[in-house]
């Protein structure tokens, strides 16, 4: 069986450093290095939970081009079931460039290629029937399969008797709510970031953002609070909690520290993890990745995060 399914996202990320300026027409500037890494919510953390010991799927789309063909190779070279995997070859796969200043400050140009164009069409339900946990990961960047695509995928996924997770990405759009009120009946657990739950519930206390959530539908809220670490609140009647996370021995690189969360969470969450082991298990994968440069080096096993959490807990 499939612990967790990752439907969603899926970035070529070309990181060139060190870039200072942009170069002016017909200009060439020298950099110090321009590296290919894999990147995108549903990758990362399909990546991240297979390296935490759980067997885990990719559902998503890329275009039958170099970038598609690397993702590709980058999973299966993980062991992560990539039969979910939609290759289109009229159009190509989501890729960012990502030019890094000399403070380590990073600019973006990206192209939602395949992202944008992935339906419920492209989902494989033999994957789905087999996985125990679904992770829907990437809202707000998949043009096609946001909104009411995804209350339908989420719905007939409760029918089907799986445990539903959620996941957002910043919408510079501002649909918000509008695009994720219909979805929220079929959410178990959603972990969206401070400000994201800000700009979906319309709230600024992390409380009453949450209490919303649980008057749309959600089960289970848990918000990522950055370096404060999360509020977590296992449902309405519950109450919510702040739960600090733990302080790394040096900031390297932030890239992709909430996906590595909810990667801890959930790979807690497959193994019967209480909820609030779970939440400590998020705050951890979380402190881990910013300790190493990329998005998925610095996850350790599942052994090796029980061990760091029991040593600050001082047992």
């Amino acid at each position: 069986m499939i612990d967790v399914a990752c439907v969603g996202i899926l970035v070529a990320d070309i990181i060139i450093s060190t870039v200072n300026e942009i170069p002016a027409k017909g200009l060439l500037y020298p950099v110090d290095s321009i590296e290919m890494y894999t990147g995108g919510n549903a990758m990362t953390a399909a990546l991240n939970i297979k390296k935490m010991g759980l067997k885990t799927a990719i559902i998503g789309k890329v275009g039958n081009d170099m970038f598609g063909r690397f993702l590709k190779e980058k999973l299966d070279e993980k062991g992560v079931d990539t039969k979910g995997l939609s290759i289109d070859k009229d159009v190509c796969t989501s890729s960012s460039a990502v030019m890094v200043a000399k403070d380590g400050e990073r600019s973006f140009l990206h192209c939602v290629g395949a992202n944008g164009k992935f339906s419920i069409k492209d989902v494989n339900w033999a994957i789905i029937e087999d996985a125990k946990i679904v992770f829907v990961t990437g809202t707000y960047l998949m043009d096609t399969f946001d909104g009411a695509q995804t209350a339908e995928f989420l719905k007939t996924c409760k029918e089907k008797g799986k445990i539903t997770v959620l996941d957002v990405c910043y919408d510079s759009s501002g649909r918000w709510a509008q695009l994720l009120d219909e979805a929220m009946p079929y959410i178990d657990i959603f972990l969206p970031s401070i400000d994201e739950a800000k700009n979906i519930a319309g709230k600024d206390n992390l409380q009453e953002m949450s209490e919303e959530f649980f008057k749309k539908g959600v089960k289970s809220v848990v918000i990522k609070c950055g370096s404060d670490g999360c509020y977590a609140a296992e449902s309405e009647a519950s109450g919510g909690m702040m739960v600090a996370t733990y302080k790394a021995e040096k900031v390297v690189d932030t890239t992709g520290a909430g996906d590595s969360f909810c990667s801890g969470f959930l790979a807690a969450y497959a193994r019967g993890k209480s909820f609030k082991e779970c939440v400590e298990f998020a705050n951890a994968a979380g402190t881990f990745n910013v300790m190493a440069k990329g998005a998925t080096t610095g996850i350790k096993t599942f052994e090796e995060t029980e061990k760091f959490i029991k040593i600050n807990k001082g047992e």
